[in-house]
């Protein structure tokens, strides 16, 4: 079955990329539905084609990629794969990136900067999208650079629910590894009912990825401490933060993070760290090199499932999900 019919004749159908096809698939089967099939191929100089393989009039869409690497080819590729849709008369497109892509760079921070954030919210919405469903965006006001219905879903949920299984509360301390993710944090530490810590540090602006841990402010020593991220990208961050708290004294760091980007050298980093577990979700596809022992991996595809369902059924996404929508 590749689509539902609601009694008022709504048709909910998937689409998927081809960036992560096992999470699309796994989107599918908690949906009840199957993927709808697409032919997707690329010309010899790299432009991308798409055709749907069947009938899409009328249909609720719900077209899901993940902005990985070739993060580029994968945005473009949802773009065309939105306008093939728009253009065979889909009664309402849903762009479902469970990482955003180019979320970083939302504000200008010095002159003569882009802010790309919102340049990927204006070409989905000129491409046709009515409504976009991510993740654990980089920052929340992202959701104010698209024209229409963002659903901004966090994966706190389900990274919680397996800590608490797992930690003693009592002994545990909750840090942000800066003050951007300070409201994230509070979030976790006021859910589990401990103490918040942050970093304070001072990132290279001419320096891509490079950071400087300044000091650390909180209860950390003799604890366990959960650093808490949106993304680890070359892990840097995270690491330093690390060893910064173990020299004030913590016992045990566990990171927990959504988005597992991993751009070299971040795999060799976490494995020589002196993190005890790093806990991801699979919104990116993880390659078996990117895969190592301390790494666990948790679905986040019951999330996007249960909010693709409640968006159809034209139910309310805030009541099923912790955090601002």
């Amino acid at each position: 079955m590749t689509s539902i019919k609601s009694p008022g004749e709504k048709n909910l159908m998937l689409f998927s990329g081809r960036a992560h096809p096992e999470l699309a698939e796994e989107i599918a089967r908690h949906v009840g539905v199957s993927l709808t099939p697409t032919k997707l191929i690329d010309f010899a100089n790299g432009e991308i084609y798409a055709r749907y393989l069947e009938s899409v009039r009328g249909c609720d869409a719900f077209v899901i990629q993940s902005h990985t690497v070739p993060i580029n080819q994968w945005i473009m590729e949802q773009l065309i794969m939105v306008d093939a849709l728009k253009r065979a008369s889909a009664k309402r497109i849903t762009v479902v990136m469970p990482f955003y892509g180019y979320a970083r760079q939302d504000k200008k921070g010095r002159g003569r900067e882009p802010i790309t954030a919102r340049l990927i919210a204006d070409m989905f919405k000129t491409a046709g999208a009515d409504r976009l469903m991510s993740i654990d965006l980089h920052t929340s006001q992202i959701q104010g650079f698209f024209d229409g219905p963002v659903d901004h879903l966090f994966a706190m949920p389900v990274l919680e629910n397996y800590l608490k299984n797992k930690l003693d509360l009592d002994n545990t301390t909750i840090v942000s590894p800066d003050t951007g993710r300070v409201r994230l944090s509070e979030r976790w530490a006021d859910t589990l009912g401990t103490p918040l810590a942050f970093i304070h540090k001072r990132r290279d602006l001419d320096v891509a990825n490079q950071v400087k841990v300044s000091e650390v402010v909180g209860r950390v020593r003799g604890r366990t401490c959960v650093l808490i991220d949106d993304m680890i990208d070359t892990a840097g961050t995270i690491c330093k933060a690390a060893d910064a708290l173990y020299e004030q004294g913590a016992t045990n760091v566990i990171v927990a993070a959504t988005h597992a980007v991993f751009s070299d050298p971040a795999v060799d980093r976490l494995k020589n760290s002196r993190i005890s577990e790093v806990i991801v979700t699979n919104t990116l596809p993880l390659s078996q090199a990117a895969r190592f022992d301390k790494l666990t991996v948790l679905s986040i595809a019951p999330l996007i499932a249960r909010a693709i369902t409640e968006v159809f059924k034209d139910g309310s996404v805030t009541s099923l999900f912790e955090g601002d929508t």
